[in-house]
């Protein structure tokens, strides 16, 4: 029996109400039974590991792996390496990281996919499995029910001939797709979307995974109209968790003097953000970095740090990404720099602001969300 429970979350957020596995992950392993074991095996969306371990343990090697979040990467690394003892794994051999294109899928047998909230992201993975796999390759898409619709059937029936749906296990279930249809999945494969924003003038590119697709979300937009107001000397500035990266992409556009760092540490909004700014003529003063918040930005390098962040984790409400996120924008940013964040009005997080960065001023509220800046001293 794997030991799920022995699995850990970091370097993301640990509380007791977050789990690094839970019963999709289980019924996604017993469905797959010894399917795993087939030369040529593929795991997406794997949380913190327990997809690609359980499999290890069951025999399987050479398995190639695709998470969107680097924290995914980095807690299925630390796993494997506090694990890899008790579940008999060699040194080496036993997985690789991919990023999501033709060298994931390419030649798969069988995959095993945590299903992704957005219709959109499953649509980008489907036609890829569908266009590069092997025509015997079978696809066991897990996940658990509060987050699954009878939609996912619909995008995945695009470009598969068959799907399976299995009987609910602990609020878990899995859809397993077979008989790709490549030529359908060449007409489908439409990512980066891209379309221009009227209001702000920009090009937004989107990735199936990046949040709110080719559009601006709507926090976002808010800060976007007392954005000119932002520490308008500054040389230097970041964009914390950028998304498709309207914000860098919007500063570059109109301060040409500004250079700006653009990170996040999903796969998906990288990818995004890189072709935002090649949209809108910015890539040349616009750095996209993956990372985990800022931990490859040096202190004190930055004057103004611009930062819609989550309030949420997976399925889960948590401020707790936020916090890290503020941690990291104090330390970053020189003396005098200016952290601005737009936040969810309810969530209160002035006070944290004033605490971690500095002295913190409203800037703009609406009925929804709070604009803030926070001075470092």
């Amino acid at each position: 029996m794997f030991p799920y429970e022995q699995l850990r979350r970091r370097p993301d957020v640990e509380a007791p109400n977050l789990f690094a596995a839970d019963a999709a992950d289980r019924l996604l392993a017993d469905t797959a039974g010894d399917a795993v074991l087939q030369p040529g095996l593929v795991v997406i969306g794997d949380a913190y590991g327990a997809l690609t371990l359980a499999a290890a343990e069951r025999g399987a090697r050479g398995i190639r792996v695709h998470q969107d979040p680097l924290t995914g990467e980095r807690a299925l690394d630390a796993n494997a390496a506090d694990l890899g003892s008790t579940l008999g794994l060699p040194g080496d051999g036993v997985f690789t990281h991919h990023p999501l294109d033709e060298s994931l899928v390419r030649g798969a047998t069988t995959v095993l996919l945590r299903l992704p909230r957005s219709l959109e992201a499953l649509a980008e993975i489907a036609a890829l499995i569908a266009e590069h796999a092997r025509p015997e390759v079978q696809v066991f898409a897990g996940g658990m029910l509060k987050h699954m619709s009878v939609a996912m059937n619909g995008v995945l029936g695009e470009v598969f001939g068959s799907v399976q749906v299995s009987l609910a296990r602990q609020k878990a279930r899995v859809l397993t797709a077979t008989e790709p249809h490549p030529a359908a999945a060449t007409v489908l494969d439409r990512w980066p979307e891209r379309a221009f924003d009227e209001a702000t003038g920009l090009w937004v590119c989107a990735h199936g995974a990046a949040f709110a697709g080719a559009s601006v979300d709507i926090g976002t937009r808010f800060l976007l109209t007392v954005l000119s107001q932002a520490v308008p000397e500054a040389r230097t500035a970041i964009d914390l968790g950028c998304g498709t990266g309207v914000l860098a992409s919007a500063l570059a556009s109109a301060r040409p003097g500004l250079r700006v760092v653009a990170t996040d540490q999903s796969a998906a909004a990288v990818a995004s953000a890189r072709a935002t700014a090649v949209a809108n003529h910015v890539a040349e003063r616009v750095t996209v970095v993956r990372d985990d918040g800022l931990a490859s930005q040096p202190d004190a390098s930055a004057e103004l740090v611009v930062l819609n962040p989550p309030f949420h984790i997976g399925g889960a409400v948590h401020t707790g990404v936020a916090h890290r996120m503020f941690a990291d924008a104090a330390r970053v940013l020189a003396p005098g720099g200016e952290l601005w964040t737009v936040w969810n009005s309810h969530l209160g997080y002035r006070a944290a602001l004033e605490r971690v960065v500095g002295p913190t001023r409203q800037i703009a509220r609406n009925a929804k969300f709070t604009v803030t800046a926070s001075r470092r001293p």
